[in-house]
């Protein structure tokens, strides 16, 4: 197997893995009957959305995991707390486990949790090391898959269980437990770094992908929106991505056959399709073997001056050792500098991306696990909010990654945080446009439409924001510290969104009406707001990076 067909094979095995890996996207889909079912209020509800988060705050365990650990071991690990944390409350809901406490549950959901970042960070790494020519359209393309979790088992919930509200809610905990786990045992001999002694940029393998990808999430909007009636039918859903999903698998396919065909072929005929390629034979004199020898000292010469070159660089990996295109290769690991969690700590800059991450994606992940009460207190489906949510979270990640490609053809460079800030400013106008009064939940499905956008295409930037700030050498630990503000914000904004949430409802703790989340969505929308200039900020600060990027 060549090299090339093992790097689009790990990145097949990636989207899967990204595809099934949003797990604590479900919890709107079943809080309500959670909250039934274990009879607590509407602040130990939130506590419970906060401890999916608070896994995260362990997440830096994981990179260290990974800088000693192979890889496949990393994501077995990850899937396997997954397995327990769900596959545990599973069990309790179904009564085959007794005496659980409201402690020992919310333990299993900081479990489950923490789980993902195992597989994310797994998941990120490699491909970071597989394309570094391409790193943010590679990790644009495979982590807008994420954003398709909860369409992804929606569909299948709705396909086997489409009307008992207590068998959905097992459902759900019974696939975050089952599915990653499987998919990670199927996908880890090959997710890996492979060590490609020459890295070029792929154009022809990443058009398809990418048309493969907006296909996949144009046939998820479509099924999210309009009304039950008019939808397709679940099993025609699932059936439909089961199918997108595997499409992908086209590409490593075609490469790895690629070469078994031209051994078929016979060479004078590939010489003709190919006009660039001729072949030449000539009687090989002493002249000409003083000039083949010469040829390959120089060959030698230009592989060690490059190796020396992308070593000073000080971004030397594994998948980029004597690469040939040294200007691309130094171009696109250029970094402000390259420090380790106890320096990055120090940083201003640091603190300023962290409290823009703080109110944009924790923000916008906050409102996601509301969305059910949000969805109750106004008479709307839950599931239609959460896979609407699903499907343009998942556009909104793809997002950086189209830019990403067209803006390298054109030899320009949007600075990122300039892209925040971009994102930063509608994501505040959604949160206040949910105060609108509409009969018709226009706004709020607009409202929940632009936030999935825009808060899926932060999380995608965040990314390679991190690795051009910071460096990419300590990634794995330096990101997940950065992301470890999602599980406070997730506390701190979901607690005060309950207590609003009970201080306007009735005697049995439920709300109905605009007036309970409205004080809300006015903080919300404020602390967006805050967030845009300090993003504005954080760009002023790097733009003299950005700007030498570009010359």
């Amino acid at each position: 197997m060549t090299r090339t067909f093992l790097q689009w094979l790990s990145l097949v095995a990636i989207i899967w893995l990204q595809s099934i890996n949003g797990t604590n996207s479900n919890f709107p889909a079943y809080s309500s009957q959670l909250k039934h079912l274990l009879s607590i209020s509407q602040i130990q509800l939130n506590n419970l959305a906060f401890a999916s988060d608070a896994g995260k705050l362990f997440g830096w365990l994981s990179g260290i995991a990974a800088n000693y650990l192979p890889m496949w071991l990393v994501l077995i690990l990850g899937s396997a707390l997954g397995l327990i944390g769900y596959g545990v409350q599973y069990l309790f809901l179904i009564g085959r486990v007794s005496n659980l406490s409201y402690g020992a549950i919310f333990f299993l959901t900081v479990l489950a949790g923490n789980s993902i970042c195992w597989i994310n960070t797994v998941c990120y790494i490699v491909t970071i090391r597989n394309f570094p020519l391409d790193r943010q359209l590679a990790i644009g393309l495979t982590g807008s898959y994420l954003g398709l979790s909860a369409k992804i088992y929606t569909d299948i919930v709705d396909a086997v269980f489409p009307y008992s509200a207590m068998e959905r809610a097992r459902a759900y905990l019974i696939l975050s437990s089952v599915l990653p786990f499987t998919v990670s045992v199927v996908s880890a001999p090959v997710v890996r770094v492979i060590n490609a002694i020459k890295t070029d940029r792929a154009k022809a393998e990443f058009i398809l992908i990418l048309v493969i990808t907006t296909a996949t999430g144009a046939f998820a909007v479509v099924g999210s929106l309009g009304s039950s009636s008019s939808r397709l039918p679940p099993l025609t859903s699932a059936v439909g991505m089961a199918a997108l999903l595997l499409a992908p698998l086209s590409i490593p396919l075609g490469l790895g056959l690629r070469q078994p065909i031209r051994q078929l072929v016979p060479a004078r005929i590939l010489n003709r399709l190919n006009g660039e390629e001729k072949v030449y034979i000539e009687e090989i004199s002493n002249v000409s073997m003083d000039n083949m020898e010469s040829g390959v000292k120089e060959i030698r010469e230009s592989i060690s001056i490059s190796s020396i070159t992308v070593e000073i660089s000080g971004d030397l990996t594994e998948s980029s050792v004597g690469d040939d295109n040294v200007s691309e290769t130094n171009e696109t690991f250029s970094v402000m500098e390259e420090i380790g969690v106890k320096v990055m700590l120090r940083r201003f800059c640091f603190w300023l991306y962290f409290f823009v991450y703080l109110f944009g994606v924790t923000l916008g992940l906050v409102f996601f696990n509301n969305l059910g009460q949000i969805a109750e207190s106004r008479g709307c489906s839950a599931s239609a909010l959460v896979s609407l949510s699903s499907s343009f979270g998942f556009f909104g990640r793809l997002v950086p990654s189209i830019v990403d490609y067209f803006s390298s053809r054109s030899k320009t460079t949007i600075p990122r945080p300039a892209f925040v800030v971009a994102l930063m400013a509608p994501t505040g106008v959604a949160f206040f446009l949910l105060l609108v009064n509409d009969s018709g939940e226009l706004w709020l499905y607009t409202s929940t439409a632009i936030i999935g956008v825009c808060t899926g295409a932060i999380t995608s930037i965040s990314v390679s924001l991190t690795t051009e700030l910071f460096g990419t050498k300590n990634f794995g630990i330096n990101h997940n510290v950065v992301v470890a503000n999602i599980p406070i914000g997730s506390f701190l904004f979901g607690y005060l969104a309950a207590i609003v949430y009970r201080r306007e409802g009735n005697a049995e703790g439920k709300c109905f009406g605009m007036e309970c989340y409205r004080q809300t969505f006015v903080l919300w929308g404020t602390l967006c707001f805050i967030g845009t200039f300090l993003a504005l900020i954080l760009y002023v600060r790097t733009r003299k990076f950005y700007y030498s990027l570009r010359s």
